[in-house]
């Protein structure tokens, strides 16, 4: 018997969209809760208990959202316009490698980057012990007593140190900062505008012009410099410690390795980058900067350190030991608004030593330094003068007759970026990727084009790297076993699952606590993270290379200002204290431009966050606290008496918005007017996105 065949209407489904995936509620939850509160409809609730006065009633004006297979086609397109060069910048930045054992099962890994801030010890062992491996890294090759659990970037870190030696040893008469122009030029900026305004004179001068007299407080020095050389600064810091001043060295860590740490020459305190144990470029960051310091300063130290303790079974557990989050404590009274560190980053890096311990390390370090030793012995064979006779990665070449803009220009055409410091000198700062590839097309880059006439097995085997007794480092690193058990990658992988099973991330519940954290990225916003378009492009690489980074950063500025109403955004750290800090600066810049240098009162409700009186005073004002209720709400009265009464000086209102306790303030539009009226500037802390649409 025969058998009819119907066939169905074929039917092309829309692309999913991203949100069903990524905002938990579906359409039956939400009408399960809005029957469960009494309204009909998200806008009726949302009619019902944000006001009129402060509701966004237009559209925003923003591209069409996109389905994730085509936000990744874009970022792919946006990657393929980036150029990636060999990168021999230097400056604080190194290409690396990351074990993959690493970037799959830390960076890539949603059980470590969703996790936030340790801030409850008892759901976070794994964490801790990562951050634990970390600081102990840092204080073996620094040589200083105690770290810290990161900062986050190293210019930050060098200014943070500035405020700690003044608290320590600073005193009327005894204000002023000198700084080695031998620093790198970001670091140099970075003091400089934090020094500016807190009132500290920096000085800035070469190390060998430093004269520490009873006005100085502290100093910074490079080790190495900038521009390569390997300084001994045990005098340097013999003459600083008779005139009653700290001394700040801003070190490259791995360089450590193999010289002698700062910390048996005299440092006070250390700071630097972990940039290079393993973590890439990212066109500069976000990176886990390290602070050391010594055992008595410890009280002074910003941000946190991990410690063991016992719990009440006797057995070993670890906490913050010292986790002083003092802008909550003391807030206008604090000397640093740093409340969070780079904890992924940090855990990177110290995985990183893990994995090699430290013979690994020490046959990284010597490999890059031999290829650097290697470099100068073949340029000068070519006729060029090397600047500095101790180096680690770096090295300064004098040209003579031959224009600095020429080799930059030879070593493009080979897809190489230099560092041009003058007219006629550049530096060029090799890293662990580093291979005899790279030493033939510098060579040839320095000779006019062609290969040059030795051959490169040659001047490595030619080349000395070997250190003097000066600078030579005898004492021992990484001694803990943990440095010296995990060396394959099976146990290096078992070793951080294990970690990671004592630890509470979004792979077992919901976190608790913290706001500003990866814990809401999905997957697809995480990959492009990895890619070599991406990760691979030095911060101080060409513009013309970035064309895909700008596009990013432009589309992304615009949609800010659509979002938040202003003219323009600018792009701050992954911080929300230095957020904080930048725009108190901008307000500060906009009264001084103004001639109203005077105006350096800043209103701050007492139910504001902590860091927000310590960016205050970090920006140079003066705190006055305006009363709040139970609930968060500023009382107006008070904030009206108090604004009038410093109607002269008023410079800033810093406001939460929505309140620390999640208000919608119908009086925000009051609140702002009662500050124009007085001639302040309102900051805005907090703003959520959501709040903002």
């Amino acid at each position: 018997m025969s058998k009819t065949i119907k066939h169905a209407k074929t039917v092309i489904s829309p692309p999913e969209s991203f949100v069903p995936r990524h905002v938990g509620p579906d359409e039956s939850d939400v009408a399960e809760m809005l029957k469960t509160v009494g309204y009909s409809s998200l806008d009726e609730l949302i009619d019902a208990t944000v006001p009129e006065a402060i509701r966004f009633r237009r559209g925003l004006d923003l591209p069409t959202g996109v389905t994730e297979p085509e936000v990744l086609a874009q970022f792919r397109a946006l990657a393929a316009k980036n150029q990636v060069f060999r990168s021999f910048i230097g400056m604080g930045y190194s290409d690396c490698v990351t074990p993959p054992v690493i970037q799959r099962n830390i960076i890539e890994n949603p059980g470590w980057y969703t996790a936030y801030t340790p801030y409850q010890a008892e759901i976070a062992q794994g964490r801790l012990e990562a951050l634990l491996n970390f600081q102990t890294v840092v204080k073996d090759l620094t040589g200083v007593e105690i770290a810290n659990a990161s900062l986050l970037d190293e210019a930050t870190a060098a200014a943070e140190a500035m405020t700690m030696s003044y608290a320590i040893k600073g005193k009327p008469g005894k204000e002023v900062f000198l700084v080695a122009a031998e620093c790198h030029p970001q670091t140099i900026d970075v003091v400089q505008t934090r020094a500016a305004a807190r009132g500290i004179e920096v000085r800035v001068s070469s190390y060998r012009e430093f004269q520490p007299a009873a006005d100085v407080f502290g100093m910074l020095v490079q080790y190495p410099t900038s521009d390569g050389a390997v300084v001994d600064y045990a005098e340097t810091c013999e003459r600083a410690h008779a005139a009653g001043a700290l001394v700040t060295v801003a070190a490259d860590l791995l360089s450590l390795v193999l010289l002698v740490p700062p910390g048996e020459w005299g440092a006070d305190i250390v700071v630097g980058n972990t940039q290079r144990f393993g973590v890439p470029l990212g066109y500069g960051g976000p990176h886990a900067a390290f602070f050391a310091t010594k055992e008595e300063f410890k009280r002074q130290l910003p941000g946190r350190i991990i410690g063991i303790s016992r719990d009440a079974d006797g057995k070993p557990a670890l906490r913050m030991a010292l986790q002083t989050r003092e802008q909550h404590i003391r807030r206008e009274k604090a000397t640093s608004n740093v409340c969070t560190a780079q904890v992924l980053l940090a855990v990177v890096a110290g995985m990183y030593a893990v994995y090699h311990g430290p013979r690994g390390l020490e046959r990284i370090a010597r490999r890059v330094h031999g290829f650097a030793a290697a470099l100068a012995e073949g340029l000068r064979r070519l006729g060029f003068e090397i600047a500095h006779d101790d180096y680690f990665d770096t090295i300064r070449v004098e040209l003579g007759g031959r224009s600095a803009a020429e080799i930059a220009a030879a070593a493009r055409r080979r897809r190489i970026n230099l560092r041009v410091l003058g007219d006629t000198s550049v530096a060029i700062a090799l890293d662990e990727t580093v291979g005899e590839d790279d030493l033939r097309n510098l060579f040839a880059a320095f000779n006019g084009g062609d290969d040059a006439d030795f051959q490169v097995g040659e001047v490595v085997a030619a080349s000395d790297s070997r250190y003097d007794e000066r600078f030579a480092r005898t004492s021992p690193f990484l001694t803990h076993p943990v440095f010296s058990t995990h060396h394959s990658e099976t146990e290096m992988l078992r070793y951080m699952n294990r970690l990671q099973s004592r630890d509470l991330s979004l792979v077992h519940s919901m976190i608790p606590l913290g706001s500003c954290t990866m814990k809401l990225n999905a997957t697809a916003e995480m990959m492009p993270i990895t890619w070599p378009g991406f990760a691979k492009i030095h911060p101080f690489a060409p513009v013309e290379q970035t064309e895909g980074y700008q596009q990013l950063f432009t589309e992304l500025e615009a949609a800010l200002a659509e979002i938040t109403g202003f003219a323009a955004v600018s792009l701050q750290p992954n911080a929300g204290s230095q957020g904080e800090y930048a725009g108190l600066l901008a307000i500060r810049a906009y009264h001084l431009a103004r001639g109203d240098s005077h105006r350096s009162i800043c209103l701050t409700p007492q139910s504001a966050h902590g860091t927000n009186p310590a960016s205050a005073v970090m920006a140079g004002m003066k705190v006055v606290v305006v009363k709040t209720d139970v609930r968060g709400n500023i009382d107006v009265a008070d904030l009206r008496a108090k604004a009038e009464s410093h109607r002269d000086d008023l410079a800033a209102l810093m406001v939460t918005y929505p309140s620390t306790h999640g208000v919608f303030e119908e009086t925000i539009s009051e609140i702002c007017g009662i500050v124009h009226e007085n001639g302040g500037q309102v900051y805005m802390d907090g703003a959520n996105m959501n709040a903002m649409v």
